[in-house]
């Protein structure tokens, strides 16, 4: 097989002048989808700046078809506050909200965290990774401050038992763009505050 030679048996030598990463400006999951999804990778992680730890888990989309393979980072701040947390005792509440998320992915994965006492470490997390559940998905959005706009994404809302809720793709509604004034700046901005305070587990 040649440098140039593709899995499908075309030659990249034949693009063209013109390519585009397909999947690269996907529109998020609609908010209120319930999609079976699991994580296939979890690990501590510390926040470059501060120093803060946090969990991070990367959820891999089962079903429905029409998003199977995407991608959901889901940050967990179990242990150090979440420095977007507004105050102290917001910070507070959102770990608390942390600590059960991961408790009810731990459950919906066997029961190995919780089993223990203290701490989860890298290894220990494992445990929870391949088992497959049900993810509620939403939609967080802020704006683009290097173009301009606004960004939009997925988070994890709300785990529950494979087979416990039907599978399926909530009705998509137009998301915040941005610009100059106007309505849809205004509802990006409360999104992106609610993404930034206290409502997001991540």
């Amino acid at each position: 097989m040649g440098f140039w030679d593709l899995s499908d048996g075309d030659s990249a030598a034949n693009t063209g002048t013109e390519y585009e990463v397909p999947g690269g400006s996907m529109e998020p999951i609609p908010a209120g989808s319930n999609v079976l999804a699991m994580i296939d990778e979890i690990k501590w992680e510390t926040k470059r700046d501060t120093g803060e730890e946090f969990i991070s888990a990367r959820w891999t989309v089962l079903a429905p078809e029409e998003y199977k393979n995407r991608k959901v980072f889901h940050k967990l701040w179990v242990m150090d506050l979440d420095p977007s947390a507004k105050d102290e005792a917001t910070g507070i509440k959102k770990r608390d909200k942390a600590r059960k998320m991961l408790a009810a992915i731990d459950a919906n994965a066997g029961g190995k965290l919780t089993a223990k006492a203290g701490r989860p470490n890298d290894n220990d997390l494992l445990a929870v990774t391949n088992k497959p559940m049900v993810c509620t998905m939403m939609i967080w959005s802020m704006p683009d401050t290097r173009n301009g706009g606004m960004m939009h994404g997925n988070w994890v809302s709300a785990v529950a038992a494979r087979g416990s809720k039907d599978i399926k793709a909530a009705e998509a509604k137009p998301l915040p763009s941005g610009g100059s004034g106007g309505g849809s700046f205004d509802a990006g901005r409360a999104a992106s505050r609610s993404v930034l305070d206290d409502e997001i587990p991540f």
